[in-house]
């Protein structure tokens, strides 16, 4: 797959700075494709997750836009062997890799939009309210972002407050699994999906979840009850949710990971100016659903982006 992928983007790494982590690194990838056009979007994957996605830069070239993506620290083809598979003990970590790519892009581009998708949105949601960057980025576009666990919120307050301890007495303290197996081989060509990617860098078994990057990830998540996010926001969800426990239909219609009821009421107090679109049959990766559906996904997007691109920020 990436050999494929080589052949239409760049790869250029970012050295980061860790007192603890040899070669620490984050990847740009921007399109060959790219025309220095004034408007571009910079991707942020996932958790458990990478960029595979050409099929998103070019419909973003068909609109006349560049595209540029980050694969972040400890993930996809920033993964070293010696580290812990997307970790991270605070979401604001990746604020340098961020910071480092919007001043790279700004050298071609003079209107940027973030695109999260999941823990991607969550990332760049709180880049938006405090990242150094943020007055560089003229709106945010999240895909099903992960504004909260899907369990019920008595769980979740619960477990974080055991969790938050044992994360202090045992740094590299985990739990088995990330994501549900279902979900991750709906998506995959050689189980039920029509995607191909790298199964060492998107395991259909999912990674450990390790108890500091839940932490990281709830206090990121609390955060956004006090987001003030000034510039344009698009959230884009699946119309329904169906946490599955075993394999269903409900698996390719449906947002199967997170519950959009929560990314509706965290997402209506970002920002001033947010519009929440719901997608019908989507999976929780809108850009993966079926082609007439993730269509549809590109059809709004383009649409928000073309009312709200005359207003946005520009630099001089």
């Amino acid at each position: 797959m990436d050999l494929i992928l080589e052949k239409y983007f760049n790869f250029k790494k970012i050295e980061l700075f860790s007192k603890s982590d040899v070669n620490l690194h984050a990847v740009l990838i921007d399109s060959k494709l790219n025309k220095s056009n004034k408007k571009c979007v910079l991707y942020i994957h996932g958790f458990i997750d990478y960029f595979f996605h050409p099929h998103v830069a070019q419909e973003f070239h068909k609109n006349e836009f560049d595209f540029f993506a980050l694969d972040l620290r400890r993930y996809g083809r920033s993964l070293l062997a010696h580290q812990k598979p997307n970790y991270c003990s605070n979401i604001e970590e990746y604020f340098e890799e961020i910071t480092a790519a919007i001043n790279i892009i700004k050298q071609s581009c003079t209107k940027i939009y973030l695109l999260g998708h999941s823990t991607g949105g969550l990332i760049g949601s709180c880049y938006m309210n405090t990242g150094e960057l943020k007055n560089s980025i003229a709106g945010l576009i999240l895909n099903s972002p992960f504004f909260d666990l899907a369990q019920p919120k008595f769980f979740t307050k619960l477990l974080y407050y055991i969790v938050k301890p044992l994360a202090f007495i045992f740094p590299n303290g985990n739990v088995s699994n990330g994501l549900s197996a279902i979900y991750a081989s709906s998506l995959h060509k050689d189980y039920n999906g029509e995607w191909d990617f790298n199964l060492d860098w998107k395991p259909i078994q999912g990674y450990p979840i390790y108890f500091k990057w839940f932490v990281a990830i709830v206090d990121a998540q609390r955060s956004l009850r006090k987001s003030d996010i000034q510039v344009p926001v698009l959230l884009l969800h699946s119309k329904k949710s169906f946490l599955l426990k075993k394999n269903s239909d409900e698996v390719k219609v449906s947002d199967t990971v997170l519950n959009i009821e929560d990314m509706k009421n965290i997402g209506s107090v970002l920002g001033d100016d947010v519009t929440i679109i719901a997608i019908e049959n989507a999976l929780h990766d809108v850009f993966l659903s079926a082609r007439t559906v993730r269509e549809t996904a590109f059809l709004e997007m383009f649409n928000w982006l073309e009312k709200k691109t005359c207003s946005a920020l520009t630099f001089k």
